[in-house]
C-alpha cells in the first residue's frame, strides 16, 4: 500500500510504527512540501485536504495518523491487543489518542515549528506533558493495561520529536522511563528516531550551518561548532546510506560540500567520525559519475 509521508514528522512516523506492529508493508512516497507536491492535482484527487499522512490501500483512502493506524490494526492485526474491542479499555486508548492529537502534541508544535526551535515559553508544553507524567503513574503503558497499544505508538512517535528538539524529559520520571522502555520493543523505534532526527539535521543545515558555510565567512566557523555537527551526523548516518531516502538527493550534496569545507580548515580530527567520512567518500564518488 502506498503511504505518502515526510519522515520529519511524529504522525507519519507513529504510522510507520504501527504498521511495522501488525507486519504490514508501506510503500513510501515522500511528499516535498517545499516543492508543493501536496498541491499537485494527482495528490489533490486522493486528499483534498492535502495533509500527510496519506494512505492507499487498493481502492481504500486514508489520513490523519490515528485514524490510519486503528484501520491498519483491525484490518490488518492478528489480534486486538494493540486496539483493545472491550467498550472500556478501548474508551481509555482513544481518550490518549485524542490528548495526543488535541492537546500534546499542538502544544509542541505551536512553540518549535515556526523557528524551528523551543522557546523559553514552555508552560504549556510543560502542563501537557505533566499530565502525561500522571496517566503514566504506576502504568506501563499509557493507556493502562499489560500490553503496547496504538496510543503508546503515537505519543512515542511525539516524544521522541521531544527528545530530538531538546526538550527535558528526564524531569518527569514516569515519562522518561517509559520512553526508554518503549525505545527497546516498538517496532520501527529506529527508524523513527532517525526521522526525528532528520527534521532537526534540516533545521540546523539550513539556518545554522548553510549560512555560516556557504554564505559567510568559513574562518568564522570554531571547531565547537564543527564538532557539534558532525557528532550529529555521525548518530545520524548509523547504518544510513544517504540522508534523505534510497538514493542520493540534493541534501546530500549540499551537506558534503560543508564536510569538505570544514576537513579544508582542518579544525576537526575527521577519524572520530567513520559514518560521515563513509558516507562523505561515497557521495563524492556518486557525484562525479
Amino acid at each position: 500500500m502506498d503511504f505518502y509521508y515526510l519522515p520529519g514528522s511524529a504522525p507519519c512516523r507513529a504510522v510507520q510504527m504501527t504498521a511495522a506492529a501488525v507486519g504490514v508493508e508501506l510503500n513510501p512516497k515522500l511528499v516535498n512540501l517545499m516543492n508543493g507536491d501536496q498541491l499537485k492535482p494527482e495528490f489533490l484527487k486522493l486528499n483534498p485536504q492535502h495533509c500527510l499522512p496519506t494512505l492507499v490501500d487498493g481502492d481504500f483512502v486514508s489520513w490523519e495518523s490515528r485514524a490510519i493506524a486503528i484501520y491498519l490494526v483491525e484490518q490488518y492485526g492478528k489480534d486486538d491487543r494493540l486496539y483493545p474491542t472491550e467498550p472500556r479499555r478501548r474508551a481509555v486508548v482513544n481518550q490518549r489518542l485524542f490528548f495526543d492529537a488535541t492537546v500534546l502534541y499542538p502544544r509542541f508544535a505551536e512553540i518549535f515549528y515556526p523557528g524551528m526551535r523551543l522557546t523559553k515559553e514552555l508552560e504549556k508544553l510543560d502542563q501537557a506533558v505533566a499530565l502525561l507524567d500522571k496517566f503514566l503513574d504506576g502504568k506501563e503503558f499509557v493507556a493502562g493495561g499489560d500490553s503496547l497499544t496504538v496510543a503508546d505508538i503515537s505519543i512515542l512517535a511525539t516524544v521522541t520529536t521531544f527528545d530530538v528538539a531538546g526538550y527535558d524529559l528526564e524531569k518527569y520520571g514516569n515519562v522518561y522511563g517509559w520512553y526508554k522502555r518503549l525505545s527497546d520493543v516498538v517496532p520501527g523505534w529506529k527508524e523513527n528516531r532517525r526521522g526525528a532526527l532528520q527534521a532537526i539535521l534540516y533545521r540546523d543545515f539550513f539556518q545554522v550551518y548553510y549560512p555560516r558555510y556557504f554564505v559567510g565567512e568559513t574562518s568564522e566557523v570554531n571547531d565547537s561548532e564543527a564538532v557539534e555537527l558532525l557528532k550529529f551526523l555521525d548518530q545520524f548516518l548509523d547504518g544510513m546510506k544517504f540522508l534523505t531516502g534510497d538514493a542520493i538527493s540534493f541534501m546530500d550534496q549540499q551537506v558534503v560540500q560543508m564536510i569538505d569545507k570544514i576537513q579544508a580548515l582542518e579544525v576537526v580530527d575527521m577519524t572520530s567520525y567513520s559514518n560521515v567520512l563513509k558516507w562523505a567518500s561515497q557521495i563524492r564518488s556518486l557525484t562525479k559519475k
